[in-house]
C-alpha cells in the first residue's frame, strides 16, 4: 500500500491552517467593527441639548411674533425653521437610542414673555440664533459624519436666520 492508496487521514486541524485562521481572523475582526453601525455616543447625547434649545427658541420667536406685530412674520418663520430643526434633532438622538415606551413625553419648554419693543424683541432674536450657532459649531468636529452635516446644516440655518434679522 503506498501513500496514495492510504485512507484519508481524519479532518484534523494542522499547525500551518490554524495559524492561516488566526491570521484572517486577526485582519478581520478590525474590519468587522469598523463596519458596525455603533452611532451611540458616550454619556448623554449632545444633540438632545440642541433639540432642546431648538424648542426653546421656536417658542420664544413664537411669543415675540405674537407680541410684536412689526416681527411677526419674520419671528413666525424663525419659529418654523426652528420647530423643523428640533423635530430633526430629536428623530436622529431617537434614531440612535430609541425612547423606551414607557418614557412619559417630554413637557414643552414654557412660553418665554416676549419683549415688546421691536428693538428688543429682534435682539432676542439674534442673541438666541447666535448662541445656538455657537454651541453647534464646535460640535460638528467631534459627532460622526452624517451627524455632522446634520448639525453643520442647523448652524448655518442659524446663521442665515440672523442675516435675515439683521
Amino acid at each position: 500500500m503506498t501513500a496514495r492508496d492510504a485512507p484519508p487521514l481524519p479532518a484534523v486541524l494542522h499547525r500551518r491552517a490554524l495559524l492561516r485562521a488566526l491570521a484572517a481572523g486577526a485582519v478581520a475582526l478590525p474590519l468587522l467593527s469598523a463596519c458596525t453601525s455603533d452611532d451611540a455616543p458616550e454619556g448623554p447625547d449632545p444633540l438632545a441639548a440642541l433639540a432642546t434649545r431648538a424648542e426653546s427658541d421656536a417658542a420664544t420667536a413664537t411669543a415675540i411674533a405674537a407680541a410684536v406685530p412689526a416681527l411677526a412674520a419674520v419671528a413666525g418663520e424663525v419659529a418654523k425653521i426652528r420647530a423643523e430643526h428640533a423635530q430633526t434633532l430629536t428623530a436622529e438622538v431617537d434614531r440612535v437610542a430609541p425612547p423606551a415606551s414607557t418614557t412619559p413625553a417630554p413637557t414643552p419648554p414654557a412660553t418665554p414673555q416676549a419683549p415688546t419693543d421691536p428693538a428688543a424683541a429682534k435682539a432676542a432674536l439674534v442673541k438666541a440664533l447666535t448662541e445656538a450657532e455657537q454651541e453647534i459649531t464646535p460640535l460638528v468636529a467631534t459627532v460622526p459624519r452624517h451627524r455632522a452635516g446634520l448639525i453643520a446644516s442647523v448652524a448655518a440655518a442659524c446663521a442665515a436666520l440672523q442675516e435675515v434679522l439683521a
